[in-house]
């Protein structure tokens, strides 16, 4: 496993970034476009506020990023410390950098589901869409909003990438996969659980 990521991050981390805003950047073109009268709408200057948002949301990219690794990277090894496995942090890190190619992907499905935004309802829809998502499933609009993020968060993409960190603390700890799938659950599941359940508490309409 070590030998796997053993490959220039920096070139991967950019092109990461890279891709991940280049495909916010189209979705959020769908989003504008599904705006009754977008054109119209745009010339007076209405948008104003929505591309400075993202624009913000485009430059925080990569620290957003940075951040994330760092954060699931201490979890899981906090996580392992506690059932008494000894992981180097350094490599929990690479992983959870080489891991976040899944969350491309669900990124990707809903560009293309709505690659037509004369398909979508409303712009509402295309924003609040989780594809493989209870939200999705159960219908944003049946939700209600404190409860949209959350129910977006548990999605397919989420097990496989717990899945993906269950065979990498396999490989890195040596221990079975039920002993890497407890760790994963400790420094994994329990936090963000924690993290949603904070979320709803605390959400103001």
């Amino acid at each position: 496993m070590r030998d796997s990521l053993d490959f220039d991050k920096r070139i991967y981390f950019f092109l990461l970034v890279l891709l991940l805003i280049f495909i916010r950047y189209l979705t959020n073109e769908l989003i504008l476009e599904a705006v009754p009268n977008s054109e119209e709408v745009k010339e007076q200057g209405a948008f104003t506020f929505f591309y400075i948002y993202s624009t913000l949301g485009y430059l925080w990219t990569p620290f957003e990023l940075l951040w994330k690794f760092t954060l699931i990277a201490f979890l899981l090894w906090l996580g392992a410390f506690i059932l008494g496995y000894k992981i180097p942090y350094k490599d929990l890190w690479k992983f959870a950098l080489v891991a976040e190619v899944i969350f491309i992907f669900p990124e990707l499905i809903r560009f293309l589901v709505y690659i037509n935004p004369e398909t979508a309802d409303s712009f509402t829809e295309i924003k609040e869409y989780r594809p493989l998502s209870l939200l999705s499933l159960i219908g944003y609009e049946n939700v209600a909003p404190r409860l949209r993020y959350p129910l977006a968060s548990i999605n397919f993409f989420e097990l496989l990438y717990m899945v993906l960190w269950t065979i990498g603390i396999h490989s890195f700890s040596g221990q079975n996969l039920k002993k890497s799938a407890l760790v994963v659950f400790v420094g994994y599941v329990i936090p963000m659980a924690i993290w949603l359940t904070w979320f709803v508490l605390v959400y103001r309409d």
